[in-house]
């Protein structure tokens, strides 16, 4: 979990008056107010010392405002920046917060003002620190034997998992690839009584056919060329234990009648052998397979599949349970973060917003490869847009409906932006929109009529 410290204020203008009067005018706030009398040096300042407040005039010498402002979002899209200018417009002020700009200040700067913005952000900066820490919280409180969940339909699947663990003898889990079908069978072992016993995965998907039976149940020297030694089987080494058979949707059709009987009987056969060996396993099997079907279709045994379906433990897609992804984003960032030993703290919202959009096919992995993708590819101490892969970063379909739409609508959805973005103030938004709240009323007048909540 990140540290917070003092939060940093870069102040950068090229008139050294200025800056003076900005630490006079932001002394006694719990603020480490940096200052930098050029473009060049403020942005080295900025990617050294990671404020989370600037300060930026517009107009100096060398590189322009609007481009060091471009500079300063690529590096970190968390940053809140202010710009000062003396020469005010509503389209520039309107240009500066499409470009990532907070808010917008005229010269002379007003001291009472410049406070009571900065004090703003200060506060919203304590209360984002304190939602980060309530998050923390969230995330511990809603782990269950390191699953990550909160959803009425984990919450389900989290109780089945209680109720099976200390009875099971034999149990299926199904759902998507990605879903999380190895950690429910960790977590079944974990709480079963066999809990101290050993616990062996044969992913059915990965042998050769005719591997099966050996890989499962052992071989004795000199049953086949090259048997050189005797080799104890997945079954003989999990006895006391579990064995946990992924993709058994997977396994040929001769093998299945031989687990049959092994679940049956509790007796193994190691290739080669006539000595029957007794063991006692317990067995969970997972698919991303319809073993109904199969078994209609004549590709699955329909006596072993209701032998393994006992108990079933389905779990849902990552689609289905959307209320769990800021969870599971946290938990990956966290783990991603430590893990790359990155000051990587939050994901910004623009990358959230695409990251809900996003129809993730592979499940919870795909999250977690996408998250830990973007850890190792940010720069800053947040996850933006960019960072994302390809797949995840491609979605664009909002973005060119915005630039498609009619001027009057796109100028509704910003004046909506706007309100988002200072807390639904209506005077406030007016004001850096350069435009009469009587408009901002009309405009809102509009949406509820669009929308149907009038």
């Amino acid at each position: 979990m990140p540290q917070f410290g003092v939060p940093k204020l870069l102040a950068i203008d090229d008139e050294p008056q200025n800056l003076e009067l900005i630490k006079d005018a932001l002394s006694g706030l719990d603020l480490d107010i940096l200052t930098a009398d050029g473009s060049l040096s403020g942005l080295e300042i900025f990617k050294r010392a990671r404020p989370q407040i600037v300060l930026l005039d517009l107009m100096m010498p060398g590189v322009h405002g609007w481009e060091m402002l471009e500079s300063i979002m690529a590096a970190d899209p968390g940053a809140e920046v202010i710009l000062m200018t003396a020469h005010y417009s509503t389209d520039s002020a309107v240009d500066a917060i499409q470009k990532g700009a907070c808010d917008y200040l005229t010269k002379p700067l007003s001291i009472e003002k410049l406070r009571r913005r900065i004090a703003l952000l200060l506060s919203e900066a304590e209360e984002r620190r304190r939602t980060y820490e309530l998050d923390h919280e969230l995330l511990n409180a809603c782990q269950f034997e390191g699953i990550v969940g909160r959803s009425p339909l984990m919450l389900d699947v989290f109780a089945r998992i209680r109720r099976v663990a200390p009875h099971f003898q034999n149990v299926l889990v199904t759902g998507p690839t990605g879903t999380g079908k190895e950690l429910v069978a960790r977590a079944l072992h974990r709480l079963s009584p066999v809990a101290s016993g050993p616990f062996a995965i044969c992913n059915c998907s990965a042998i050769v056919e005719t591997l099966v039976e050996s890989e499962l149940f052992g071989y004795v020297r000199g049953a086949f060329t090259g048997a050189n030694q005797d080799k104890v089987g997945v079954f003989e080494f999990a006895n006391g234990g579990i064995v946990f058979l992924d993709e058994i949707g997977e396994l040929p059709l001769a093998s299945q009648g031989k687990l049959l009987r092994v679940l049956q009987n509790s007796e193994i056969q190691r290739i080669g052998s006539p000595v029957l060996r007794t063991v006692d396993v317990r067995v969970i099997a997972a698919t991303n397979r319809n073993l109904r079907s199969l078994v209609a279709e004549g590709k699955f045994r329909e006596d072993l599949y209701y032998r393994l379906a006992m108990a079933e433990i389905p779990l849902p897609r990552l689609m289905d349970r959307r209320e769990d992804m800021p969870l599971l984003q946290r938990h990956f960032l966290e783990k991603f973060a430590a893990q790359y030993n990155k000051p990587v703290t939050g994901i910004t919202r623009r990358a959230q917003n695409r990251m809900a959009t996003y129809t993730w096919p592979g499940n919870v992995r795909e999250l977690e490869n996408t998250i830990g993708n973007a850890c190792m590819m940010a720069d800053g101490p947040v996850i933006d847009i960019n960072d994302l892969p390809e797949p995840v970063r491609g979605l664009a379909t909002a973005a060119q409906d915005d630039n498609l739409a009619p001027l009057h609508e796109m100028q509704r959805r910003h004046v909506i932006r706007v309100l988002e973005h200072v807390g639904g103030n209506k005077s406030q938004a007016a004001e850096i929109l350069g435009i009469s709240r009587a408009t901002v009323y009309q405009l809102l007048a509009e949406t509820k009529a669009k929308d149907g909540t009038g």
